[in-house]
């Protein structure tokens, strides 16, 4: 969990860094060009254990800055930058919307390419 947490009028307010794994492989998968996040040996076996999350490394600073690496499988025939490029922005944007967490860097590791 990040820091020591965001203040509320209520209480605590803690995100685990599975729940910001799951926004950013969701945000990533929406990318057109995505076949995958994770990694290529994930694949079927990531499909058949439900509670496996795409191997997404998540690193919280004290600051509560945040630091990931993405994993991808991309489809044949598309940009690798520019697909990429929009994996980053999209999940910056929905990390910002539904954290308030500061993103420091989104580091994406193309693991491989597959048709689609």
């Amino acid at each position: 969990m990040h820091g020591d947490g965001l203040r509320s009028d209520s209480g605590m307010i803690k995100i685990h860094k599975n729940v910001i794994s799951s926004i950013a492989a969701l945000a990533a998968s929406e990318i057109e060009g995505i076949k995958r996040v994770g990694s290529a040996k994930n694949g079927i076996l990531g499909l058949l254990n439900k509670n496996s999350l795409p191997s997404i490394k998540v690193v919280i600073e004290k600051n509560d800055e945040v630091k990931m690496d993405i994993p991808l499988v991309i489809k044949y025939d598309y940009n690798i930058p520019e697909v990429s490029n929009k994996v980053q922005e999209s999940v910056r944007q929905a990390l910002e919307r539904m954290t308030n967490l500061t993103i420091k860097e989104i580091n994406i590791n193309v693991q491989a390419i597959e048709r689609g």
